[in-house]
């Protein structure tokens, strides 16, 4: 998780949402990523999403069938969906979205028996520092709008 940790710190810098996720395969990251949807104007860029990209290229296909994803705060709907079709093996959340965290929190896409493939979740690893850098970054961007006004 202090590698997701440390992708979240660079969308920080970039005034992007401090999201990190990497994905991992036999104790070897394989692929990482941090939001990235202002810069690059893209409402997929996603952390979970450049992640599991990065990974799949390394492997040369999209199944990424005994990998592990960590990502600092709960996947959305769309991710969650991802992490789904990708065959995630096991999930390790940060610090959980009750406000629109797909995988527990509003909705539960990675274990629904309705769909092919079940994923492992673990959640609450680093939370404290997962939640801080969130708290942080929309504090600073409250008081940031509030300035503008």
């Amino acid at each position: 998780m202090s590698e997701a940790l440390k992708e979240a710190k660079i969308a920080y810098t970039l005034e992007e949402v401090p999201i990190g996720a990497v994905v991992e395969k036999d104790g070897e990251i394989i692929g990482r990523g941090h939001n990235l949807t202002e810069t690059l104007k893209d409402p997929t860029a996603h952390a979970e999403i450049l992640a599991l990209r990065e990974a799949a290229r390394r492997l040369g296909g999209w199944r990424l069938s005994g990998c592990g994803l960590y990502v600092t705060a709960e996947p959305c709907a769309m991710c969650a969906g991802a992490i789904v079709w990708a065959r995630i093996e096991k999930l390790f959340i940060g610090t959980m979205d009750p406000k629109s965290g797909a995988c527990g929190s509003v909705f539960n896409i990675p274990q629904e028996p309705k769909l092919n493939h079940y994923v492992e979740i673990e959640s609450g690893i680093m939370r404290q520092e997962c939640q801080d850098i969130l708290k942080t970054f929309f504090k600073e961007l409250r008081k940031k709008k509030s300035e503008e006004i």
